[in-house]
């Protein structure tokens, strides 16, 4: 198995960001297999949907309806106010997913995009392991 880390900037607002080309360059000239995507930390996640059309903000805005962000509906103390719910966010998108590759290229959809999806307003960078499994 072949793995990377990779160092993502998510700033220090609630946000998305598009991994698919590192994701891509990554799995390049490797044949087929299964590429792992995987964020190593307490309050982000990985998922996959289409970006461009408005989904990008459909998913925060998601999230933000599902888990509101005021303070005082969340026991987990620490970091900013409201910082409770985004130890809840890895629940709900997982810290990991996992996609075919096919003759060196991941196997998505045409509208399918990578995402790292981070609420987390106290780390504006965050660590993605990509991990190469052959086939």
């Amino acid at each position: 198995m072949d793995s990377i880390e990779i160092e993502v900037e998510s700033g220090r607002t609630s946000t998305t960001v598009d991994i698919t080309g590192r994701v891509a360059a990554f799995c390049r000239e490797r044949g087929d297999g299964l590429v792992s995507v995987f964020v190593p930390h307490a309050t982000a996640g990985v998922a996959i949907f289409e970006t461009g059309a408005g989904s990008d903000a459909d998913v925060l805005s998601a999230v933000d309806a599902l888990l509101p962000p005021e303070a005082q509906r969340w026991r987990h103390e620490h970091g900013t106010p409201g910082h409770g719910r985004d130890h809840v966010v890895p629940a709900f998108i997982s810290p990991s997913i996992t996609i075919p590759v096919l003759d060196g290229a991941p196997a998505l959809g045409t509208w399918q995009s990578v995402l790292l999806v981070d609420t987390n307003v106290d780390n504006p960078s965050r660590r993605v392991r990509l991990s190469f499994l052959p086939g």
